[in-house]
């Protein structure tokens, strides 16, 4: 597979080749024909990869606001190598695919291999899509033509939003590929409508499409423009399909409405209003979301849940059902608005035609269908011979965390690296060339049966972790799992039934958890500081972890087992180590839901007993400021208190020989955790957390989770 990837950091733009995704449940796999550069869009990316540093944070003013807290909190150095690393990672580039279906997923019946589609996907020769972003295309419509589908349907959606009525007069600010849409399909609504663009050239087609034309760049007045065509009453609605910073087309829109007019925003612009204009004129003012409802929605786009027809009629697959059709019945002709066609291996030109051209509008790429299948596998170094002394380490999994923290981690450690399997294929790519793998592959099996892998990582979603583990297990891999461990008893007790398994048949495997922050250097302090105390000890862990999305993949129970399961276990395991004891006896109770629909696994307590006597607990808060630390760990013990402020300050108070001890960055132990896995395997020694304790940990947490799910009361192990 070959797709198109753009640089955040300095706007250029390649072809990457990958291994071809997998077609997993409730998706669809095609093979690309034709797809349609998106001026507007993709052109403010570039530009944006283009800009210095100082003109990207003027362009995103609420992420400067982010990584200024971030600072705070975290630290300069930490900050400086998060920003770097955002900025670093390609982008997948398009959004307007045609093709044919070579495979559907399970659950997928109204899709066959050799359908022709019209979808969302990226400019990539493969695509896989969830079957409710993509559409049949009809037997009179051209492949070139189909892949104007997802543009027009977002003209579409701001038309839908602005319900014209046959004879109505409108107003299209912006006469762009998506203005020029726009406009068609206000005229086939059968209103009368005017383009205004300081473009002559594409006035010229807005005419054609039967729209009057206002240049504001020849000094004609738009707001005089709309009044003409509204016959001095005011117009009934103006879409705004133009990408500008400054407030004008917003102001123009309210002042050349009628009383109670719409205005709905599809593009981008400025948005300081006067409030004259709105309130005397009740005017009504929205922002159109993308190519309609469903769009962001995981349960719709990932998961395949459709919205009830009789409830939501138009979402964003029956829209672009909608646009389909018009084109076959020749109501939408978008033969005028093709300026270029490239074969896809010319991308790179295309893109500089796109930044460099004021004809540029319509930009189609062209696959090569009679190309070979693309693979399961791709090669991203010269072979070569691994080092017999040193773990050789496989990836499952290149999300965000395995890229930026996990994968570094194990290569600074020393890990020789051979497949990172993703079932997208692209993202193994990307961050597998950067760290050194050997290929990347969207084959998992073929990872596990490679006699080369001494070591599997996974790092993928929650609920595919014990799976993994144990299929890795299988193979005769020594496993290092990011947490959770498990999600549920069962598939713990399965995890747990593998590991003795292969202890009893004589080929015992290390077992990992990425329990990163018991090998923090300020722990290890603290577990030294510990050792010398036989009283009982009070562990108090404050976690200010911030809200979420309601519809975040990890409070999706089924995916990502909650935020207890998929977060606070770190804090647990944390205590248990601390404390050097048995738990024995776990209590949780959740706040309940708060305002902004936080449940009782987003702010809850955690209380753990230890055999020893001791008592640790954990206020797991999503509720708090994000200028507080994140994470603190507050120990009382034989009339001392030690205190650990967000992994760098530890103080002690009346602590003997021991004040305060501070790091010049942040560091939560995840590469000394890698590091340990690694010596641990090549010295052969004793896994660096014992089994019997990720064990032990893991069902203390999803005990917690449970009570939490029911509001229990204490329960005892």
């Amino acid at each position: 597979m070959k797709q198109v990837l753009q640089s955040l950091s300095d706007g250029s733009t390649v072809i990457t080749e990958a291994p071809a995704p997998l077609v997993t449940p409730g998706t669809v796999l095609i093979n690309s024909t034709q797809s349609l550069i998106s001026a507007g869009t993709e052109r403010m990316l570039v530009d944006f990869g283009n800009a210095s540093y100082l003109d990207k944070a003027r362009q995103q003013p609420e992420k400067v606001k982010m990584v200024l807290e971030k600072v705070a909190t975290d630290g300069l150095a930490a900050t400086v190598d998060a920003v770097r690393s955002k900025l670093a990672e390609p982008l997948p580039l398009g959004y307007c695919n045609v093709g044919v279906v070579a495979a559907v997923g399970a659950g997928v019946t109204d899709l066959k291999p050799g359908d022709r589609v019209a979808s969302n996907g990226p400019h990539a020769d493969v695509v896989r899509v969830g079957r409710n972003l993509c559409a049949p295309v009809p037997d009179a419509v051209s492949d070139e033509a189909a892949a104007f589908t997802v543009v027009a349907s977002i003209g579409l959606q701001g038309i839908r939003l602005a319900r014209p009525d046959l004879g109505e007069a409108f107003v299209v600010t912006g006469a762009g590929l998506i203005g020029l849409l726009t406009i068609q399909l206000l005229r086939a609504h059968g209103c009368r409508v005017l383009a205004i663009d300081p473009d002559p050239a594409k006035l010229v087609l807005a005419e054609r499409f039967g729209a009057a034309v206002c240049n504001p760049a020849n000094g004609e007045d738009p707001v005089a423009a709309g009044l003409r065509l509204s016959r001095g009453k005011g117009v009934d609605g103006v879409i705004i399909t133009a990408s500008t910073s400054s407030n004008d087309p917003v102001r123009q829109a309210a002042r050349m409405s009628r009383t109670r007019g719409r205005i709905v925003l599809v593009g981008v612009t400025g948005l300081q209003l006067d409030r004259a204009d709105f309130y005397e004129k009740e005017l009504s003012f929205q922002v159109s979301c993308s190519y309609g409802p469903g769009r962001y929605d995981p349960s719709y786009e990932e998961q395949g849940n459709d919205y009830p027809y009789g409830l939501v009629r138009w979402t964003e697959q029956r829209n672009f059902e909608a646009v389909l059709d018009m084109m076959a019945d020749g109501r939408l002709d978008v033969a005028p608005l093709i300026s270029h066609r490239f074969p896809f291996d010319q991308t790179p030109e295309a893109y500089r035609t796109l930044t460099g051209s004021r004809e540029a509008l319509g930009i189609l790429l062209q696959y090569d269908t009679g190309a070979e299948s693309a693979g399961s596998r791709v090669a991203l170094r010269a072979p070569g011979r691994f080092d017999p002394a040193r773990p050789v380490v496989g990836f499952i999994g290149a999300g965000n965390y395995a890229s930026r923290i996990l994968i570094p981690a194990f290569k600074a450690a020393g890990a020789q690296f051979s497949s990172i399997a993703t079932s997208g294929g692209i993202n193994g790519v990307i961050h597998g060339a950067k760290a050194g793998f050997a290929e990347a592959t969207t084959d998992v099996e073929a990872l596990l049966a490679d006699p080369q892998t001494t070591a599997v990582a996974v790092a993928t979603r929650h609920n595919s972790h014990a799976d993994f583990v144990c299929r890795a297990l299988d193979a005769g891999k020594h496993v290092f799992v990011e947490k959770p461990l498990a999600l549920t008893g069962e598939q713990l007790d399965q995890v747990e039934a593998h590991w003795r398994h292969n202890l009893d048949q004589g080929r015992p495997c290390h077992l990992m958890v990425g329990f990163n922050r018991r090998f923090a250097p300020q722990v290890q302090t603290l577990r030294v500081l510990l050792d010398a105390v036989a009283d009982p000890k009070s562990f108090i862990i404050t976690v200010n972890a911030g809200a979420l999305p309601g519809d975040h993949w990890t409070r999706d129970q089924d995916v990502g087992g909650g935020r207890i399961l998929g977060e606070a276990c770190h804090f647990i395991d944390l205590m248990r180590y601390l404390a050097g004891a048995e738990i024995v006896s776990v209590q949780a109770r959740g706040m309940g839901p708060t305002a902004n629909g936080d449940g009782t696994e987003d702010n809850a307590t955690v209380t753990l007993g230890f055999a020893d006597g001791s008592l640790g607990t954990v206020h797991y808060l999503a509720n708090g400021s994000s200028r507080f630390p994140k994470e603190r760990v507050d120990v009382f013990a034989a009339g001392g208190t030690l205190q650990l402020d967000n992994f760098r300050t530890l103080r002690g108070f009346g602590w003997p020989g021991f004040k305060r001890h501070r790091l010049w960055r942040q560091d939560k132990g995840q590469r000394a955790c890698a590091a340990a896995f690694l010596k641990a395997l090549q010295e052969g020694a004793e896994s660096p957390i014992p089994a019997d304790q990720l064990f032990e940990v893991s069902r203390a947490t999803i005990e917690a989770a449970q009570q939490l799910r029911t509001q229990q009361g204490m329960h005892w192990l």
